[in-house]
Parts: C-alpha cells; structure tokens; sequence
C-alpha cells in the first residue's frame, strides 16, 4: 500500500510571525487581574467617574501657579532683513541687473532672501559703501542708512504694501495660472501701515521703478 502524499500547507493553517498583543479587558472577572475595580482602585473620585484634563482635585492647578511671563503681539510683522553689500555682490556676478527693477521677486530667485517671506523684505544697510552705481528697489521697509545711501548713488528705493495673498501672486505667479485663476488685484494698506509704505504694490511683478513726484518726496523727507 502506497503512501499518501499530503501537503503540510493550507490556508487554514496560516499564521502570522508578528505576536500581537491583545486588548486588556477590564472588569471582566478577577482572573484576568483587571477585575473588579477594573484598574481604578477603591473608591474616591477617580474610580467613579472622569474628570477635565488638568484638574488636581480642587486645589489651584499648576497652569495657575506658574506665573505668566510675556505675551505674543498679534499684529507685529516679520521682515527678512537683505543687505546692500549682498545685492552689490549679485550685481557684480551677473545674477541681478542693475538697470532694471529689483523687486522682491528679483530678491528670492537670487536667493538674496530665504524662501518663506512672512510680511516682507527690509533693506538694510549693510556694505552700503559698495553702491557705486544707481539702482531702484520695491522692498516692503528700508533703513534710514539705506536709503540714504541708495539716493546718494542716483537710485530710489520705493516702500510698497503687500498682503499674503498680494505675496503669492507677486512670487508665485503661476499658481494662479495652474488653478485657472486670474491674478488677484493690490490690496490697500490698512490705516496704521499707510505712513509707512509709498504707495501699492504692483501685479504682477513690474518691471520699471515708479518716479517719485514732489508731493511724495516732501512727505518722505518730513520726520514721522
């Protein structure tokens, strides 16, 4: 009599390698040693029912007795401060023209500035004795030195307001284009920022710097 060949697989026999590790189940009997109490104990507030997260019983929780200690201004702005001397040293190595417009578009492709622009650009006057030559900014604020600076060389540098949606369609453009959307207008500044900046910015990104009339010149020259 032959033998019977039988295969020692089948899928009733599969199993998998990985142990798990079941669910506790409590007060299901004292032999699974979360009977009973279930885990809480015996009596008192916490074994009869839930309670707010922080709550210590009735005395003053610890978020009470730590003291507080500064506050978060919700309507301070956050500039990415930009250099004279770094834009001299893009002009120099043909990464910015000089006789166009530098924008803050201009600024991010050259990686003058980070990618995330939060509120805007600042100018600041770092290496500004390396601006032999005119050129015209659009930042969102500018130093005193910086300005004074620029002028000096024959340049302008203009203050403009964008908001975060203006900032979008300044930088990325194309998100717009990607979404079917046509580019949203310039928003105007809100009554506390309008001393601050010289006019709105311009979308999409310009390309030609605005002359600055007499009436703006003044004002700019007046101290706040």
């Amino acid at each position: 009599m032959g033998l019977r060949a039988y295969s020692l697989l089948s899928l009733n026999d599969l199993r998998d390698n990985v142990p798990r590790k079941q669910k506790t189940r409590k007060g299901r009997g004292i032999g699974s040693g979360k009977g009973k109490t279930a885990g809480r104990g015996h009596k008192g507030q916490k074994a009869r029912g839930t309670m707010k997260f922080g709550f210590e019983g009735g005395q003053t929780p610890m978020r009470r007795r730590l003291p507080k200690r500064g506050f978060k201004n919700p309507f301070s702005l956050t500039f990415q401060p930009v250099g004279l001397g770094k834009i001299a040293r893009l002009i120099n190595a043909g990464k910015i023209d000089s006789h166009e417009l530098i924008t803050m578009k201009t600024l991010k492709e050259t990686r003058a500035i980070g990618k995330q622009i939060k509120d805007g650009v600042r100018l600041m006057g770092r290496g500004a004795e390396k601006i032999q030559w005119p050129i015209h900014l659009e930042v969102s604020r500018v130093t005193v030195r910086a300005k004074q600076a620029v002028e000096a060389a024959g340049g302008s540098v203009r203050r403009v307001h964008y908001n975060q949606l203006g900032f979008r369609a300044l930088l990325k453009p194309e998100w717009f284009e990607k979404k079917g959307r046509l580019l949203p207008k310039a928003a105007r500044p809100p009554p506390k920022l309008r001393d601050k900046v010289d006019s709105i910015g311009r979308l999409p990104a310009p390309t030609k710097p605005i002359p600055f009339y007499t009436e703006e010149k003044e004002a700019a020259s007046t101290p706040a």
